[in-house]
């Protein structure tokens, strides 16, 4: 989230982003939200892989977020991104992870916005899909990560 966020509530932080607050579009200095990187790093020690999708496709801004995953000590993995005619949708497409996370995307639009509902009908049997409230975070969700595949 944008580093303006810090100590807003959810709902205030969605109202940042539909005001285009300056600072949502300052990408090199996101912080995490709640414990997300200590979430990922207990997941990645049991033998996750982990991969990262940005919204972003400058590559300017993918290195900054790249950036800000690295000083942020989240696991290091691979970060994806959508090509310039590419939607969420091709991307989880060409991945197939077995679990994708994302969430509601509350503050752009809703489920429009959403990537798993968009995928081909075949694969959705092949990926679980988990949404969460935007900018909750995933500190709710479980620290076992093969739980999330129940």
């Amino acid at each position: 989230m944008a580093k303006n966020a810090i100590g807003l509530t959810r709902e205030e932080i969605v109202q940042q982003v539909k005001d285009r607050e300056t600072s949502v579009k300052e990408y090199a200095t996101y912080v995490p939200i709640g414990h997300a990187s200590d979430v990922l790093q207990r997941w990645a020690n049991q033998g996750a892989e982990i991969i990262y999708l940005t919204s972003r496709r400058e590559q300017k801004q993918i290195d900054e977020i790249q950036n800000v995953l690295n000083l942020n000590n989240f696991p290091k993995c691979t970060l994806e991104h959508r090509g310039h005619n590419e939607e969420y949708k091709d991307v989880i497409e060409r991945i197939i992870p077995d679990v994708f996370i994302e969430d509601d995307c509350e503050s752009i639009g809703g489920e429009v916005e959403i990537g798993y509902p968009h995928i081909k009908p075949e694969l959705k049997t092949e990926i679980k899909s988990i949404i969460i409230k935007e900018f909750s975070g995933i500190d709710e969700l479980p620290e076992d990560n093969r739980l999330l595949l129940v």
